[in-house]
């Protein structure tokens, strides 16, 4: 569908500049800049107006970003014209998208397309018929046209359907009165309105810790002013209700409010929550609605009337015309990061677009990110510590099982003595548990024991994955999947194919084995598809349907069960000497955040770290609950490498599915990178997925110091070699991997 367009003679943006003969536009493709257009005479026009714009043969929606360069003539200039309702991104989300496009490397109109993410929501709105009582009596009247009559005396406008529904009676009674004039036509708007969340709907009692740090946050929300706050609080401290009252205030004072969530699992859970405080459930925004969903949502930021949305990473670049305050929770989340398209981290744009909206910020966490929380210890933040669960609640006693000492019985790989002597007692007084290992499937790797060859995916340097249940080989990367076969695909031999490692499907076999009568549920991406399915398993949960729940790390955050009271990690040391400089960071936030989920009730909580390094400085920190310690000891590391906080990275991927063409490529890039003080460049050399969905991948690691403008450095680099059409070269400012 073509945009409507805008009468020139009636022109209504604002704010109003100048009539304007020519526009630099900017478009949503992944173009340098701003192309210059002419605008129909008589339009005024104003940074962030939204235009139709031609293309080649084609037609696009483009926002004009400022004035034109001039340097082509008018003769040679198409026209753009405004869409009808003269549509604006706000001004605010345009120096946004112009910042994030600097700070990123990334051409602006790529940053612009996640800005316009639903076309359909600049089209005029369309009606929907409803229908509301006439003046008219039917001759016949049957008591179930009484009954809707009856209904429609409210006078409120509903659909032959939801007449029908209310009424209890069928769509043909409805239909019969409107055609007898009993019922009159009218027309509505294609959706109905977000309700307005309620900030006394259900206010919460406070204890003092969490009153002290809700004041300050309602104080920051009143100043109308950037201020970033680190909300710092134990697993089960009642973080959500303290940012909660933040939200209160900012809905007090008329503006919208963002928050930000690291995964779409977590969203159903929280907006339950959501609900009983205010009373509605907030408007939504992530990958799994609907294009009609997205659209209204869209919509209705653009003209104010959401006044509070829980999205994913990319509700950070919708239009909101009042941001009052924007909420990053579980700030420490990977999942906040961009890695494909425009590469990006949410929480540190949020912090961006709270400074250009002028409004407060809160990142909440039980295990802030290192950066988040020096930058806390150093004042840029403000710090509100919460550090005592909720009402009786206290946290979990943490015991370290050493492997390395335990001589397992027949059929026991993967729960140990102590954990299934554990879960035995846990069962037998009625309570829950909660079997942790962060590994789909039934198996990482599948080897012959005849050759030694290993099952891998053809288009990726990874291990196909065994999934039992489903009787299928699958690549965690690219998603190929294969029949599980009989014979070695190398040797041919048969039944020489072995599960090397255990996967989550694996555990639970185990489980099955030593407690039959257990009613169990395994959780993980591969076996719940979509939150609705994992909120099912979650509710049942809840509902003690479950008596043990084992899962990947979709169980590890955000869940409460009261009845949960024991949680064993398989393997405590997975992840955490990957060769990553945040590896042992992520696998003490995810350890904490799984062991946060036992004892958060009255009954006591109890965490058995699976391990055969207990000495690890992860694992005391977790048995000691000595988190800043271990934070201490983080930073002094990173310190001394130089390594951020203290310094700065930035990654250059180097892919293509010529793979002579991209090492070259790369060699290029490596000889021409320029010299400079307190900058060194690595690489080229292989990525730790040197083949990844059929292209080869080198990879380039540039590390300067803090002072360093790694961006300037970069740009000055990146132009000296001439890239193939074949080869594409990524830049990732701020890596958080390493793949």
């Amino acid at each position: 569908m073509r945009p409507a367009r805008l009468k020139p003679q009636n022109p209504e943006v604002a704010p109003e500049l100048a009539p304007l003969e020519r526009a630099g536009i900017l478009l949503p493709l992944p173009l340098a800049g701003a192309y210059d257009y002419k605008l129909p005479r008589g339009v005024n026009a104003a940074r962030g107006l939204v235009v139709a714009a031609p293309l080649g043969n084609r037609e696009t929606m483009g926002v004009i970003w400022g004035a034109a360069e001039g340097a082509v003539g008018d003769n040679r200039l198409k026209v753009a014209e405004p869409l009808a309702g003269a549509p604006a991104l706000p001004l605010g989300l345009c120096d946004f998208v112009d910042w994030v496009a600097d700070y990123t490397l990334s051409p602006p109109g790529a940053i612009l397309a996640m800005a316009l993410r639903s076309r359909g929501a600049f089209e005029p709105e369309a009606l929907r018929t409803a229908y509301i009582k006439g003046d008219t009596v039917p001759s016949r009247m049957s008591e179930a046209r009484k009954r809707v009559l009856a209904v429609a005396e409210d006078g409120l406008a509903r659909s032959v359907s939801g007449l029908a529904e209310d009424a209890n009676v069928t769509p043909a009674v409805v239909r019969g009165l409107i055609t007898a004039g009993a019922l009159v036509t009218t027309q509505l708007p294609e959706f109905s309105s977000f309700k307005d969340p309620e900030p006394d709907y259900a206010a919460p009692v406070l204890n003092d810790d969490q009153a002290q740090a809700a004041k300050r946050l309602r104080e920051a929300v009143a100043q109308k002013s950037f201020s970033a706050h680190l909300l710092d609080g134990v697993t089960g401290s009642g973080k959500t209700e303290v940012y909660f009252e933040a939200l209160a205030q900012t809905l007090r004072q008329g503006k919208q409010a963002l928050i930000l969530l690291p995964e779409i699992a977590l969203t159903v859970q929280f907006l339950e929550r959501f609900a009983a405080r205010f009373g509605v459930r907030p408007a939504e925004w992530h990958s799994d609605l609907s294009a009609r969903e997205r659209r209204r949502t869209y919509r209705a930021v653009m003209k104010g009337e959401v006044k509070v949305l829980v999205g994913a990473r990319s509700a950070l670049f919708l239009p909101f015309t009042e941001l009052g305050l924007i909420i990053v929770d579980e700030e420490h989340e990977q999942a906040f990061k961009q890695q494909e398209g425009a590469i990006y981290h949410a929480r540190d744009m949020a912090v961006v677009r709270a400074r250009i909206e002028k409004c407060p910020l809160v990142l909440s966490s039980a295990t802030p990110s290192l950066e988040s929380f020096l930058n806390a210890g150093s004042g840029r933040y403000t710090h509100l510590k919460l550090l005592a669960r909720h009402g009786a609640a206290e946290m979990p006693k943490v015991q370290i099982v050493d492997l390395r000492q335990e001589n397992n019985e027949e059929g026991a790989k993967w729960l140990s003595a102590p954990l299934r002597a554990a879960i035995t007692q846990t069962l037998a007084a009625g309570e829950q548990a909660m079997l942790f290992l962060n590994r789909r499937g039934y198996a990482p790797l599948t080897l012959c024991q005849s050759c030694g060859h290993k099952l891998t995916c053809p288009h990726c340097s990874s291990w196909l994955v065994e999934h039992r249940y489903r009787k299928r080989l699958a690549c965690h990367q690219c998603g190929y999947e294969i029949a599980a076969p009989n014979a070695c695909p190398e040797c041919k031999a048969e039944g020489a194919l072995i599960a090397c490692g255990p996967g989550v499907e694996r555990v639970a076999e185990e489980f099955a084995h030593f407690f039959p009568e257990a009613r169990y549920a395994i959780a993980s991406s591969d076996m719940m598809h979509g939150p609705a399915e994992t909120q099912s398993a979650i509710r049942a949960m809840g509902r003690q349907e479950i008596d043990v729940l084992i899962g990947t790390q979709i169980v590890a955050k955000g869940h409460h069960f009261p009845q949960l009271t024991l949680v064993g990690i398989i393997d405590a040391d997975l992840g955490g000497s990957d060769g990553d400089l945040r590896a042992r960071e992520r696998t003490f936030q995810l350890l904490h955040q799984v062991s946060g989920r036992a004892g958060r009730a009255e009954k006591p909580g109890l965490v058995l770290l699976q391990t055969r390094n207990p000495a690890d400085a992860v694992m005391q920190a977790l048995a000691s609950n000595n988190r800043d310690d271990f934070y201490a000891q983080e930073a002094e590391f990173r310190e001394r490498a130089g390594a951020p906080p203290y310094g700065r990275l930035a990654a250059v991927i180097v892919s293509g599915y010529d793979a002579e063409k991209v090492r070259e490529t790369a060699r290029q890039l490596g000889q021409a990178a320029p010299a400079a003080k307190d900058v060194k460049v690595w690489g080229p050399t292989p990525a730790f997925y040197a083949l990844l969905r059929g292209q080869t991948r080198e990879r380039l690691l540039v590390s300067a110091a803090k002072s360093v403008d790694v961006q300037a450095y970069m740009r000055a680099w990146l132009t000296q070699v001439k890239t193939p059409t074949q080869v594409r070269v990524t830049v990732d400012v701020d890596p958080i991997s390493f793949f």
